[in-house]
């Protein structure tokens, strides 16, 4: 749940970079990789790459709630995708 706030709060590399030192073993370094990286697809401001295209997104209609219908629902199942694979498979 850290690197899910985190990656919103501050986007998704600085997360990784600010809890990284903190985990031991390489299992819990791809989970945080992964939920990192979907993580960002929560809001515009998960991920630097929303940032880029968010000038040309607004230039379409596309605003921050738009995203957020989308990137919610989006970001919910693929971190239940990763949950299930990491605590069942």
């Amino acid at each position: 749940m850290a690197g899910v706030g985190l990656s919103n709060l501050v986007s998704n590399v600085p997360a990784v970079m600010l809890l990284l030192p903190h985990l031991s073993g390489s299992e819990a370094g791809v989970t945080l990789a992964l939920v990192s990286t979907l993580a960002g697809n929560l809001l515009l401001v998960g991920s630097i790459a929303n940032l880029i295209v968010v000038d040309q997104a607004q230039k379409s209609g596309i605003d921050w709630r738009m995203h957020a219908r989308v990137g919610v629902p989006v970001t919910v199942l693929t971190l239940a995708v990763v949950w299930v694979w990491r605590v069942w498979l």
